[in-house]
């Protein structure tokens, strides 16, 4: 069929027998989170050369060819399905689906039936043996203790019965009023009542009388030691106390009621969010939402969600609830509008479960992979794609153990490069020394190398590989590269040499306090945090100190992607979200101490949520990396620190000596460029790459080794190879002499 406004090109169907058959169908594992449509069976598939309806497109007559003048585009011969009505059949068809199966599908099938008998098995084995452990021990003396209690409130019960004790308020009410009708019609009623009862009373206890000694005379001992142990149960429940019953809870339940409108509506009124001439409204009716209610109401005209969001906690007290249990989404069809959510339970303190990505072959990169789920189970899904992302919380919160889960998953995409340092040098980074290609621990010198250095050195060299990847990307060809930037197949293209990399910097403060190189990290972080993204280069860095002294402002905003787990305050959890987000509902001090490895993300996708990061424990951890490692030693994509292939560690200590080394003793200026080119002739391993960038990267790269030690690359005169005069940056000779004099005496000092 065609499109009915241009012509069609005909399509053959592809040839099924040509199509490749992967040797490893299983390579990459789905996540199974969300329900798809079966692919189509094998058998259905037609045969080649057979054709079947909708797989070819009509072919339109040739507008140039001469027999076809006069020809004209028609409404297609066959009508739309739809204008046809149902028959009988597919109406009763269609009702079929809407009855309900008689029996429950666990009934039906067989290993529902096995899973349901094993779970009441082990459900009420486990509470019959709780409550017998606990019967002799714990009930039994409980029983003993509370049956005088019931005892006496059960005799003082009758008592009061067969007395009429409940008409003796009327009564005093009558003498008080000096009604003298009443209060006689009242004696006479509670006379007969109290001849009556007392009549009662005494042939029951008689009765009672008789039966106790008819056992203990004539009943067997079993039945007589029955008889009493149910007589003094019945005493011991009497007589147990309100707030101590008799009997243990086997399983602990939480707290579910139904939500009415009344209780929403004391809510607001107890929030101060209505008026006495205006309450609120509920658009549409209360109903259940996953393991909670789902309310929206129409706030007072005036009223905004913002109010709502100020008013959380005395909301959450007037529908008698946790804070955590209340949850707030804005409608965007009226400012007035709220949306809210209220969990069965707290949601937060319930933990995600363990990572898929144990039970992953490998991951896709470029794809959304599982993080967490949200508050209401539903997953989570991150990508890391064209951004930056900020980590934020307080110690001890899971704030390491949810920015490695990320890492994991890229990991697990033998094509992406890892760069990983961990400011704190704890453990948590250790096993990723399997899969990366850059790595670091610390800031303290260890085994002759200086990880802050090394990090440096990495930095520098990722900030070279991202501007010559904006050079080449705008260079390729359109058949290649048809809209400039990073695509799939070119990330994965050895030749081009152009991957995926992410950096991760746990503990960044660490670095950024560095007394000499701080600023140096902080100059290269902003630069990658806001440009490398774009080709490929996403940077994710994490803090405990996201204040201005510890994590500039500066650093901060140039990420767009935020997530901010427990905080101190709610001004520290704007710092970490970004300035507003507090007013938008967001406030990350809310967060209780129980939920850890829960946090708020901003900026990841258009919606900002909770999101319950899944757990991988250093051993889930281990075994991820090390099938990590298995996968790219197959794919050949281990490189760098991975395998041994360690840059220098020569920082700007190092590029002193060699900056002097390359300086004729006659010369006091000499342009940048000019010294990249020999300190590559000089040491071709650590500075190979700047040569081979163009004139002024040269001179950034080279001033930004030689800034830590307040070296600055000024406007120097010089000659060109023609002997032609020109102003470049350069340096001066004095002062890469001074810098050294400065150093050795720090040195000699130590």
């Amino acid at each position: 069929m065609t499109d009915g406004s241009t012509g069609a090109h005909l399509r053959p169907v592809p040839d099924l027998e040509r199509i490749p058959t992967p040797a490893v169908p299983a390579d990459i594992v789905p996540f199974p989170l969300k329900n798809t449509t079966a692919p189509a069976a094998v058998a259905d598939a037609p045969a080649v050369g057979v054709v079947k309806p909708g797989e070819w497109e009509a072919e339109l007559p040739d507008t140039d060819d001469p027999e076809a003048e006069g020809l004209i585009e028609g409404a297609p011969v066959d009508p739309a399905r739809e204008v046809y009505p149902l028959s009988v059949a597919e109406w009763m068809q269609e009702r079929n689906k809407t009855r309900l199966p008689v029996l429950p599908d666990w009934v039906k099938l067989p290993d529902q039936r096995a899973a349901v008998r094993k779970w009441a098995i082990r459900h009420y084995s486990t509470m019959l043996g709780y409550h017998a452990v606990r019967l002799p021990c714990i009930y039994a003396p409980k029983v003993l203790a509370y049956s005088p209690r019931g005892a006496w409130r059960w005799s003082t019960a009758v008592g009061r019965w067969v007395f009429d004790a409940e008409g003796k308020g009327l009564r005093v009410a009558a003498v008080a009023a000096e009604d003298a009708g009443e209060y006689l019609k009242l004696s006479r009623q509670r006379n007969d009542r109290v001849r009556l009862r007392s009549i009662v009373a005494t042939v029951a206890g008689f009765v009672g009388l008789t039966a106790a000694l008819t056992l203990y005379v004539m009943a067997p001992s079993w039945l007589l030691m029955l008889s009493m142990a149910t007589f003094t149960t019945a005493l011991g429940l009497a007589g147990a106390p309100a707030d101590r019953p008799l009997i243990d809870r086997a399983k602990v339940t939480f707290r579910k009621r139904r939500l009415s409108s009344d209780i929403v509506v004391r809510a607001h009124d107890a929030a101060n969010l209505t008026s006495r001439d205006q309450s609120i409204a509920f658009p549409r009716p209360i109903g259940r939402d996953g393991d909670g209610w789902r309310v929206v109401v129409d706030l007072p005209y005036g009223k905004t969600f913002e109010d709502a969001v100020k008013a959380h906690a005395r909301l959450a007290s007037g529908m008698d609830i946790a804070p955590t249990q209340l949850f707030l989404d804005k409608d965007e069809t009226s400012g007035r509008r709220v949306s809210y959510w209220i969990a069965d339970r707290d949601p937060l303190a319930v933990p995600a479960g363990r990572t898929p990505l144990l039970g992953a072959t490998r991951v896709d990169f470029w794809k959304p992979f599982p993080w967490g789920v949200d508050e209401r189970g539903n997953p989570v899904m991150a990508t890391m794609l064209w951004l930056s992302l900020l980590v934020g919380a307080v110690p001890r919160q899971g704030k390491t153990f949810s920015a490695r889960t990320i890492a994991l998953a890229a990991a697990l995409d033998p094509h992406v490069r890892l760069i990983v340092f961990d400011g704190k040098a704890s453990p948590d980074w250790r096993a990723f020394a399997k899969v990366a290609h850059r790595i670091g621990f610390g800031i303290v010198p260890r085994n002759g190398i200086d990880p802050v250095e090394h990090l440096i050195n990495a930095l520098m060299e990722l900030k070279a590989d991202v501007e010559d990847r904006y050079h080449r990307l705008s260079e390729l060809p359109l058949h290649i590269c048809p809209e400039g930037k990073l695509t799939p197949e070119i990330s994965r293209d050895r030749k081009l040499n152009m991957p995926l990399t992410l950096v991760v910097v746990d503990e960044v403060q660490e670095y950024l306090q560095h007394p000499t190189h701080g600023k140096t990290v902080l100059e290269l972080l902003v630069y990658l945090a806001r440009v490398a993204p774009a080709v490929g280069v996403p940077v994710m860095l994490s803090t405990q100190k996201p204040d201005d002294t510890a994590c500039p402002s500066v650093l901060r905003d140039q990420h767009q992607a935020r997530f901010s787990l427990r905080v101190g305050s709610w001004q520290v959890s704007d710092v970490v979200l970004g300035a507003g987000s507090y007013s938008e509902g967001l406030d990350a001090s809310k967060l209780l101490k129980s939920h850890k490895g829960v946090g708020l993300l901003k900026g990841m996708s258009d919606d900002s949520g909770i999101v319950r990061t899944y757990l991988a424990d250093g051993r889930d951890a281990n075994t991820i990396l090390t099938r990590a490692a298995a996968l790219r030693e197959a794919e050949g994509t281990l490189t760098g620190d991975a395998v041994g292939q360690s840059t220098s560690t020569r920082g700007a200590d190092a590029i002193l000596t060699d900056v002097a080394a390359v300086l004729g003793r006659s010369e006091d200026k000499v342009w940048s460029e000019t010294i990249v080119d020999r300190l590559a002739e000089l040491n071709p391993d650590a500075y190979s790459e700047w040569a081979e960038l163009e004139g002024r990267a040269k001179a950034d790269q080279l001033a930004t080794a030689l800034k830590p030690y307040g070296i600055k690359t000024d406007q120097v005169w010089g000659k060109t190879d023609t002997g032609k005069g020109a102003n470049r940056r350069g340096i001066e000779r004095q002062h890469i002499i001074d810098a050294v004099t400065e150093r050795n005496k720090k040195r000699a000092g130590k």
